[in-house]
């Protein structure tokens, strides 16, 4: 074998053992290439992140607001598809109202009834006055026929002020009355306001604006109280959670800036900042990747995105999308120049096009 073959064999035997060596540092390190030396990592194209910042994997996710029915019932109508973007008040589903319509006109009819027999005891309450006022006149009569001598005897007198009292006890009944039907014409007033709300209820409007992400009921189908026909998801709270170790999270203050970088765009950073620290450490779940973080206690933190940077770039929001946060530990730290913000256009795709084919010229 001649030199040049010589220093190729030897080549390729340097490369097998130092992939070999990668492999087994990594493995043992738990599966994280940041597990290497700085120098070797910098010779793999990992750049080392400095002092003062913390990193740590996670996945895109967004608030998920349910559009559940407040009454139980039919479902008659679903206005929109998973994907659909809606807005905050758009109707978006529609349940039977047949059975509420119904009961509105019985308790129209009530209200309509109770005011006729609010106008009839005021009718006796007319009728009762004049009676007593009659009666009145009568005692008044009576008492001075016989201051008089006009032969009026004590027993007509007695009879004329029973008659008054008996005037005025009726009075009070016929007033009683009255009260009665202003109470009934409420009673029946609050009935129907309670309908109405039930059959506005029965519209299903968007409480906030966002994407339609599950679809969970068809038209036709019977629901109870609380049955959920939509899953949204609000475009405007979107975050990644992360779990960071004892050290690093006793060092993050709220407000901190931080980074992200998807896996499905690894070209772009983009820049968040923290908006929550749990109260107390916890287990890692099993999406963290590495075992020996899993195996620790550490402390979730919520990384959100800025409200107006997701309104020019809602189009491109894809929850679940795994990635990698970053987090300023220091704010008097620098950041490194491959986590400056870099954004997409706010129209274009996620993914990076691609390059046109050299020409065979």
């Amino acid at each position: 074998m001649n030199r040049s073959g010589r220093r190729l064999v030897a080549g390729v035997i340097f490369v097998l053992l130092l992939a070999a060596a990668v492999a087994g540092w990594v493995l043992v390190g738990g599966g994280e290439l940041r597990s290497l030396p700085d120098a070797l990592r910098g010779w793999l194209g990992d750049s080392p992140l400095p002092e003062g910042f913390a990193v740590a994997n996670g996945r895109i996710e967004a608030t998920e607001v349910d559009v559940a029915t407040k009454l139980a019932g039919r479902l008659a109508e679903v206005r929109v598809q998973e994907g659909d973007r809606v807005e905050a008040g758009q109707v978006v589903a529609v349940l039977d109202t047949d059975a509420l319509e119904a009961l509105q006109r019985q308790v129209r009819a009530e209200l309509r009834q109770a005011e006729q027999e609010r106008q009839h005891a005021l009718a006796v309450v007319e009728q009762r006055e004049s009676e007593l006022d009659f009666a009145r006149r009568d005692l008044d009569r009576l008492q001075r026929l016989s201051r008089t001598d006009q032969f009026v005897s004590e027993e007509q007198v007695d009879q004329a002020r029973t008659g008054v009292r008996s005037a005025e006890a009726a009075l009070r009944a016929s007033r009683v009355q009255v009260v009665a039907a202003e109470a009934a014409i409420e009673a029946a007033q609050a009935g129907l306001e309670r309908v109405e709300v039930d059959i506005a209820d029965s519209t299903l409007a968007a409480p906030r604006g966002g994407r339609v992400l599950y679809r969970l009921a068809e038209p036709g189908e019977v629901l109870g109280v609380g049955g959920k026909v939509l899953t949204l998801l609000d475009l405007g709270d979107v975050y990644m959670i992360i779990f960071l170790p004892t050290p690093a999270a006793g060092r993050v203050p709220l407000g901190a800036q931080a980074r992200i970088v998807l896996d499905a765009a690894p070209e772009y950073v983009v820049p968040a900042e923290v908006s929550f620290v749990a109260p107390r450490a916890q287990f890692t779940p099993k999406q963290v990747e590495t075992q020996s973080v899993r195996e620790s206690l550490a402390f979730r933190v919520k990384v959100r995105i800025a409200p107006e940077l997701l309104a020019r770039y809602e189009a491109l929001v894809k929850t679940g999308l795994p990635g990698v946060a970053y987090v300023q530990l220091r704010p008097d730290l620098p950041w490194p120049a491959h986590l400056e913000p870099r954004l997409p256009p706010p129209r274009s795709s996620l993914w990076p096009s691609t390059p046109p084919a050299p020409s065979s010229d």
